[in-house]
């Protein structure tokens, strides 16, 4: 086996940086070399994360860029909105590269962040560099990428749904509706009174409705490889479960299509690609048969009736929607095969 590859983990006691923790853990080419956190700096990350114990004995280190400079080949940023932007530039400006898990270099228009994110944009020179990592769909930019923009969960399980409809030219644009659906571990490990037990349990709800961050990034997505823009409807929900996504997604066809067709498309498209799986027809995906891994499964539904297509896709939101793509990018980057080191099982019941 060659060199190894050192990692930094900034944003390590976030519920994406520990699942990054344990992802990397376990790869063959990776050595985390250093777990930080700007909060909790000296502290033994098994203080907050005793399922660590034994595991991970370093301690938490604090966020400063020439002790990742020393330290580490890599940088993932895990950190809130706006720390990137300021972040990143000083990492690849000292030799590192990055793989950026917040959404600070998704967007590509910085005025477009500022509305949707309410902070800062990045630098447009370093915006101009960064590649947006959806593996499936512009996996080959990532090659040797010196900065890689992971996707946010709801893009991811709601793109991979709609991108061989939109770029086939399959779907009328105007009419694309996404009902989609998360777990509560999406919202981080901050303490709000919506994620408290006695609230969300026995309880559904609709969340920034027709202002999700995620707009845009899904927009941006589907208008690149439709070649025209296109706007949605996108409405998020917040369900009692921990992890997992399920996006529902609803287009008018174009001209008549039949579910075989429609399934064989998707197929085609996705050909080759370990993580996208295509269920049979009638057959449709649930969150649990996602958890814990990098998949995202797809079920397609084409009612004859309205001539509607819907698009049922499930991910693990902090996997796929989060650490295991980020790994997925690092793979990519590294010019090593993209399941390296995420080939195991949906964890079932």
């Amino acid at each position: 086996m060659g060199k190894l590859v050192k990692a930094a983990i900034v944003g390590s006691t976030g519920y994406g940086g520990v699942e990054l923790i344990r992802l990397l853990l376990a790869h063959p080419h990776v050595e985390i070399t250093s777990v930080i956190s700007s909060s909790s700096a000296g502290a033994p990350i098994a203080e907050g994360y005793p399922h660590l114990s034994e595991i991970v004995t370093d301690q938490l280190d604090a966020l400063d860029v020439e002790d990742m400079k020393r330290k580490a080949d890599v940088v993932f940023l895990a950190a809130p909105h706006g720390v990137s932007t300021e972040l990143s530039p000083k990492l690849l400006d000292a030799g590192l590269k990055v793989i950026d898990v917040s959404g600070d270099f998704r967007l590509k228009s910085g005025e477009v962040y500022e509305q949707w994110y309410k902070h800062k944009p990045a630098d447009p020179a370093y915006l101009a560099k960064a590649v947006y990592g959806l593996a499936e769909v512009f996996g080959e930019e990532s090659y040797g990428a010196d900065i890689i923009a992971n996707p946010g969960c709801f893009p991811t399980a709601t793109t991979l749904a709609l991108v061989p409809l939109v770029k086939a030219g399959w779907v009328d644009n105007k009419t694309i509706i996404v009902d989609a659906k998360t777990g509560v571990s999406g919202a981080g490990r901050g303490l709000k009174l919506t994620y408290h037990y006695s609230e969300i349990n026995e309880n559904t709800l609709a969340y920034k409705v027709n202002a999700h961050q995620h707009t845009p990034e899904i927009e941006q997505v589907l208008s690149r490889v439709g070649g025209e823009d296109v706007v949605i409807t996108f409405t998020t929900h917040l369900l009692p479960m921990t992890r997992g996504i399920l996006a529902t997604c609803y287009a008018t066809l174009k001209e008549k299509r039949t579910e075989e067709e429609v399934l064989e498309l998707f197929r085609q498209t996705y050909e080759g690609r370990k993580f996208v799986r295509i269920r049979d027809k009638g057959k449709w995906p649930a969150t649990k048969e996602v958890w814990g891994s990098n998949y995202c499964d797809i079920g397609i539904s084409v009612d004859e009736r309205t001539n509607r297509v819907t698009v049922i896709s499930v991910i693990d939101n902090l996997v796929k929607g989060a650490a295991g793509q980020a790994v997925q990018n690092l793979n990519l980057m590294m010019g090593w095969d993209e399941t390296t080191g995420l080939l195991f099982s949906p964890v079932y019941p």
